[in-house]
């Protein structure tokens, strides 16, 4: 209902203001409306002007910078009683009797080197009845090839380990004893394996 009263008030309103609308916007077209005639344009010149510049009258304003002059030579010492003895002390020379043979300094011979050398892993079965450091000594032999061979056991604080230390040095390479330029066996190399618990 309420719907309705606004549909019935609200339409007969809305053709008020529109009539309203309509008509006063036709009065203002027709009437004549004259504008100001339009006045000249100003014309506005926005580009820079650029003078040209007389190149002979900048060179002659164009002043070269004074240097500063040399200082004067440090003044000549004519006086022969200011030079320095040129005497210097005077020595003989000491007669050294020695008896020396330097050579050329070139000796091609050496003993055997170690070129690798792996260290021993620490067996775990010699853990539980092994001290806190235990060590074996062994020799061996190297070969004019460099290998390790005849690997024995010289002195052990702990017999578990010395297949560990054997194991270890069979895999270590040497660079070969040398005699006369010719690779030679190298007998009897001793060394010793220190093992630590807790380092394997």
């Amino acid at each position: 209902m309420g719907s309705l009263i606004r549909m019935i008030v609200g339409v007969p309103g809305a053709v008020v203001v529109t009539a309203g609308l309509f008509l006063f916007m036709a009065g203002m077209i027709s009437n004549d409306l004259r504008l100001e005639e339009e006045t000249d344009a100003i014309n506005l010149n926005i580009t820079a002007q650029i003078d040209d510049t007389d190149i002979n009258a900048a060179n002659k304003e164009f002043k070269r910078p004074t240097l500063d002059a040399p200082p004067p030579p440090p003044p000549a010492v004519n006086d022969p009683s200011n030079r320095p003895a040129l005497d210097g002390v005077r020595a003989e020379i000491p007669t050294i009797e020695a008896n020396l043979n330097v050579g050329s300094g070139f000796n091609p011979d050496r003993d055997a080197q170690p070129l690798v050398r792996i260290e021993p892993q620490y067996p775990e079965r010699c853990m539980s009845r092994a001290g806190d450091v235990e060590t074996v000594v062994i020799s061996f032999d190297v070969t004019p090839e460099g290998q390790v061979t005849n690997v024995t056991v010289v002195d052990s604080s702990n017999s578990c380990l010395n297949r560990a230390a054997q194991k270890a040095a069979e895999r270590w390479k040497y660079q070969p004893k040398i005699v006369d330029n010719q690779a030679q066996w190298r007998r009897g190399v001793v060394t010793q394996f220190t093992f630590r618990l807790g380092e394997g």
